[in-house]
């Protein structure tokens, strides 16, 4: 074909949800070596469990079996769970997360394309709302030694002090909030047990792992740069103007974009096409919006990481955002009578 016009094949469901299971392996692959295996243990878990609650839905709402379950729509909702979860949770926990993203924020809504909340970040605020401290214990950097978190993740919760740690953002939340502390922030920044060169040991290896995935994402067209850029972007500007009022109180941008879920979130959350929004100029605000949210409840809330509690909030405001971000049909006019 030589002459225009040209026609693009709309890509499937399918070859979507592949390549974003592809782009994920990255950042798995960097929390098996710091973190040891139990992460995989853990999505294999969600993963079953997501498609058996798929099969179970689908066949209640006398949908067709396998044209639904091998869209890879339930795959990626559950390694995004298993990918937020502590990789020692007990199984029961991530079992009961993945069960109700499935059934309760997806298909009791309509299932793919219709709920208007992100189902993994519905799990995840769920869970740590009534387990916060199951949710709270994160393995040890170097305590990679599968059995003992095999015993951890079915059922021998005894091993855990032995392998557990506070993660980053709960251990500079911590210290800053501890007036006599506050004098250690750059020798715990500078490398010791939690913290890395720049925002947690392990975990911002883990972040740029998730950001070649992302690349990789926008390269293949899969997402747009609007909301990875206005979300990294937001948290850079704001966390930066902070720590530049008050170093002491504040942790700087470097920091809270290289910890917690902010890479995983800028390329895999935030851009979820169902639950976001969906014009240009709307998903600059939608992720903007959960940006500075997110600082908002790292910095003053009562969970380290907030990402989960800002994107389901923002889920809300999604529809609004669109309707007033719709640009103007081919000859109409806009709201300035500008003819378009």
């Amino acid at each position: 074909m030589n002459n225009s016009p040209y026609f693009l094949k709309p890509a499937s469901v399918q070859s979507v949800m592949v390549r974003v299971l592809l782009a994920l392996l990255p950042g798995i692959a960097t929390y098996v070596w710091f973190f040891g295996a139990g992460i995989l243990v853990q999505i294999a878990l969600a993963s079953v469990t997501a498609l058996a609650a798929e099969a179970v839905m689908l066949r209640l709402r006398g949908k067709p079996l396998m044209l639904f379950l091998s869209d890879g729509s339930a795959l990626v909702t559950a390694w995004l769970i298993a990918l937020t979860f502590p990789s020692i949770a007990p199984w029961w926990l991530t079992v009961l997360g993945t069960l109700l993203a499935i059934v309760v924020a997806k298909h009791l809504y309509g299932g793919l394309g219709q709920n208007p909340f992100n189902p993994a970040m519905v799990a995840f605020a769920l869970m740590i709302v009534a387990y916060p401290l199951l949710m709270s214990q994160w393995p040890r950097v170097g305590a990679t030694d599968f059995a003992v978190q095999w015993d951890a993740i079915f059922g021998n919760r005894q091993v855990l002090d032995a392998v557990t740690m506070a993660t980053p953002l709960d251990a500079l939340r911590t210290v800053l909030r501890d007036p006599e502390q506050r004098a250690m922030i750059g020798g715990v920044l500078g490398g010791k047990a939690t913290f890395g060169n720049v925002g947690g040991r392990g975990w911002e290896w883990i972040a740029a792992g998730y950001f070649l995935g992302g690349l990789y994402l926008l390269q293949q067209r899969i997402i747009t740069w609007h909301m990875p850029a206005a979300f990294l972007a937001t948290l850079f500007a704001v966390s930066g103007a902070f720590a530049l009022y008050d170093a002491d109180r504040f942790a700087g941008p470097g920091f809270q974009l290289f910890t917690g879920g902010a890479m995983l979130a800028a390329f895999f959350i935030v851009t979820d096409p169902v639950s976001g929004a969906t014009t240009p100029k709307g998903k600059l605000i939608f992720a903007a919006g959960v940006a500075a949210l997110t600082w908002v409840i790292r910095t003053f809330g009562a969970y380290p990481d907030g990402i989960a509690f800002a994107v389901l909030l923002m889920n809300i405001a999604a529809p609004l955002i669109d309707m007033y971000t719709q640009p103007p049909v081919f000859g109409h006019k806009d709201k300035r009578g500008d003819s378009q």
